[in-house]
C-alpha cells in the first residue's frame, strides 16, 4: 500500500511522450498511486495502449495523440483534455527525441529545430496552457525531464545537450515565478537509462562496456526514474521547488 504522503489520489497528471519508455513508466506508476492520466504522444495507437493500461489500474485515462510541435493543435488538445478531466494538477514534460551522436557540423537548422521545438518550445507552451488552472487552484506540480548531459556535457549532439540545459533554465525561472501560487517546479536528469531507444541505438555490446564506467555498474531501470518523478509529484515535495534530481548511479555528482 502506498503511504499517504506519496498518494496521488484525486490528482490528474498529464505526461508528454508517455506511450513508451520512461513516459509510459511515469503514467503507470502515477496511475498505481491514484492519479488519473492524460497520455500524450505522437503515436496514437501506443498512447491508447498506455491509457488502457492505466484504466486497468482503475483510473480514468485519456490518450492525447498529436505532434506537440504543432503548438496551436497541441494547446487546443490540452484544453480539451483538461476540460474532460476537470483539472490538471501535474505536468511531466517528458517528450523528446534522440540526439543521434551528431557533431556540430552535422547539425543543420532542420535538425536543430526538431530538437529544440519538442524539448523546449512544446514544454513552454504546455506550461503556459496549464498554469492558469493551477494558479486558480493554488496548486500544481511541474516536472521537466532533462539529462545528465546537461551537467557534464557530451562529446557530440550539442543540440541535445543545449535543449536539456534549456529546460533546467525553465525550472529556475518558473519555480520563482510560480511559487506564490504553491506551484512547485522541479527537474529530473536521468543518467543513461535502459529504454528500447537506448538499447537499439547503442547495442548490448556498447552498453556492457558503458556499464563499467558507472560506479553502480549498470544502467538505470525506467522504473527507477519513474519513482523520482512520482515523488516530485507527491505531497512529500510540497515545499521543494527549483531543484534537480539526477538518478545516475554515480555517473556524476549533482548539487554539492
Amino acid at each position: 500500500m502506498t503511504r499517504d504522503t506519496l498518494s496521488l489520489d484525486g490528482r490528474v497528471a498529464m505526461i508528454t511522450g508517455a506511450a513508451r519508455g520512461m513516459g509510459r513508466e511515469h503514467a503507470l506508476l502515477m496511475a498505481e498511486r491514484g492519479a488519473d492520466i492524460i497520455v500524450n504522444d505522437l503515436n496514437a495507437d501506443a498512447a491508447e495502449e498506455t491509457a488502457e493500461e492505466c484504466r486497468a489500474l482503475g483510473r480514468k485515462a485519456t490518450a492525447m495523440a498529436c505532434d506537440n510541435t504543432d503548438i496551436e493543435r497541441f494547446v487546443a488538445l490540452i484544453g480539451e483534455h483538461e476540460a474532460e478531466h476537470g483539472r490538471v494538477d501535474i505536468l511531466v514534460n517528458n517528450a523528446g527525441i534522440q540526439g543521434n551522436k551528431l557533431s556540430i557540423e552535422e547539425i543543420d537548422e532542420k535538425i536543430w529545430h526538431a530538437m529544440t521545438d519538442i524539448k523546449m518550445k512544446a514544454s513552454f507552451f504546455a506550461v503556459r496552457a496549464l498554469v492558469p488552472g493551477m494558479k486558480a487552484r493554488k496548486y500544481g506540480k511541474i516536472i521537466n525531464t532533462s539529462s545528465i548531459f546537461a551537467m557534464e556535457g557530451s562529446f557530440s549532439m550539442s543540440h541535445y545537450t543545449g535543449a536539456a540545459s534549456g529546460v533546467l533554465g525553465y525550472v529556475k525561472g518558473w519555480a520563482r515565478e510560480l511559487a506564490p501560487w504553491n506551484i512547485c517546479v522541479n527537474a529530473v536528469a536521468p543518467g543513461t537509462v535502459a529504454t528500447e531507444l537506448t538499447i537499439n541505438s547503442m547495442g548490448w555490446d556498447v552498453i556492457k562496456d558503458f556499464e563499467k564506467t558507472v560506479p553502480m555498474g549498470r544502467l538505470a531501470d525506467k522504473k527507477e526514474i519513474a519513482y523520482a518523478v512520482a515523488w516530485l509529484a507527491s505531497p512529500e515535495t510540497d515545499f521543494l521547488t527549483g531543484q534537480l534530481i539526477s538518478p545516475n548511479g554515480g555517473q556524476t555528482i549533482v548539487g554539492i
